[in-house]
């Protein structure tokens, strides 16, 4: 079992993750979604032990990791979005050496090897130096490397990423596999893979946890704002009044077309199917459809309604963008003859301003520098170098004649 307590990751004033409380049960499989930037690598990291915390306690297995690292660390294999991959060495030669970093018992090492090499389909290519090997292959040594030593909990970043159909297929069966005796914890953008192998999902965004259950009661939830879409023959008030009393109807909108048609979109009550009363009301009306098409829920519906970025603020709120100002010339009092004032650090980067700045940026006079009255004209502000004497003027061309 895995807890997450209040758990809060800064880089900075980034906030990765914003206060996640989470629990992870024992022998269930579970998608880790989550758009881009959302924080799902960097709370994996920090379940590993890979990255600490900022604030907050992870549990695994009762150990402490941050108190207890290496027991809690001993219950986790690790495959990340990158394969810890050494490309001088052979799978065999490197499976070995991670048995051995896991502390597998000698006479264990070997059988197991096999064994993880035969569950990856890395049988064939044992002898092969990892650089040679094409992404799908160093995909599946990665994977072998997170099972040696049959750790309890199995946590896998993309672990489809390079692979051919075929090669994804066998990982969702060895997935499914390795769930009978294992907790495994996938991310993926694949929605579809999710929902074809994951128990429970849960969905990050903004670093907060949006959501924690099934893929079918998440899409039963969302099931009751499906909507249905219809283009009616008829006016838009004699539809209004038609549809008014229909039972299951939450709102519905009508839009006039030019053919003697009208757009309906309807929102249903959750749980209700109206469509048989919305086509006997419209029937009596003598207002005939000319057709109707529901919208289902999916998992990828529920994914974009809950990550929509209109719905929610940024968890560390999002700043305005940074514009450029130009700096002030500097006064008499404060430059001196020789040198521009030195650029005020308080002052904001000028590199990072705005892209969607009106007028094009000026950095001509960023560090312009007003001079008093009485100093010299540009032409005349060079370096004075001591001046010879006429008499030492031609010893010296007398020398180079010479």
């Amino acid at each position: 079992m895995i807890e997450l307590k209040n758990l809060v990751k800064r880089y900075g004033d980034h906030l990765a993750v914003d206060h996640l409380n989470l629990t992870i049960e024992d022998g269930k499989i579970y998608g880790f979604l989550g758009p881009n930037g959302a924080g799902k690598s960097t709370t994996m990291n920090m379940m590993t032990g890979y990255l600490s915390a900022t604030e907050g306690d992870i549990i695994i297995n009762g150990h402490n990791v941050l108190e207890e690292p290496e027991e809690a660390k001993c219950c986790i294999g690790y495959l990340p979005e990158q394969p810890p991959l050494y490309m001088d060495m052979t799978v065999l030669e490197y499976l070995l050496f991670c048995a051995e970093l896991k502390k597998v018992p000698k006479e264990k090492r070997a059988e197991q090897v096999t064994q993880v090499e035969e569950m990856t389909r890395l049988t064939d290519v044992s002898g092969r130096l990892i650089k040679n090997l094409s992404k799908g292959y160093r995909q599946r040594v990665g994977l072998a490397q997170a099972i040696l030593g049959f750790p309890p909990i199995i946590i896998l970043d993309e672990p489809t990423v390079g692979l051919d159909p075929k090669q994804i297929i066998e990982i969702r069966d060895l997935i499914r596999q390795l769930s009978k005796e294992h907790t495994v914890i996938l991310s993926s953008h694949i929605l579809s893979e999710v929902q074809e192998i994951c128990d429970e999902i849960i969905i990050i965004s903004h670093g907060r946890l949006v959501a924690n259950d099934s893929a079918e009661h998440l899409e039963e939830h969302l099931r009751g704002s499906s909507k249905l879409n219809l283009v009616v023959k008829g006016g838009e008030e004699d539809i209004s009044a038609a549809l008014a009393d229909v039972a299951g109807v939450r709102s519905f909108q009508t839009k006039a077309g030019t053919d003697g048609t009208c757009a309906v979109t309807l929102e249903q009550m959750q749980g209700a199917d109206p469509r048989e009363d919305i086509f006997y009301a419209l029937a009596d009306a003598r207002l005939p459809i000319l057709e109707m098409k529901q919208t289902a829920a999916s998992l990828e519906k529920v994914f974009l309604e809950l990550t929509d970025d209109s719905n929610q603020s940024p968890a560390n709120g999002r700043k305005p963008r940074r514009r450029l100002r130009r700096r002030r010339s500097a006064s008499p009092e404060e430059t001196a003859l020789d040198a521009p004032e030195t650029p005020d650090t308080s002052e904001e980067n000028t590199h990072t301003a705005s892209l969607d700045e009106a007028e094009e940026p000026e950095f001509d006079d960023l560090y312009e520098v007003t001079l008093p009255e009485d100093a010299p004209a540009a032409e005349d502000a060079v370096s004075e170098e001591p001046q010879e004497a006429p008499e030492e003027e031609a010893a010296e061309d007398k020398e180079d004649a010479q």
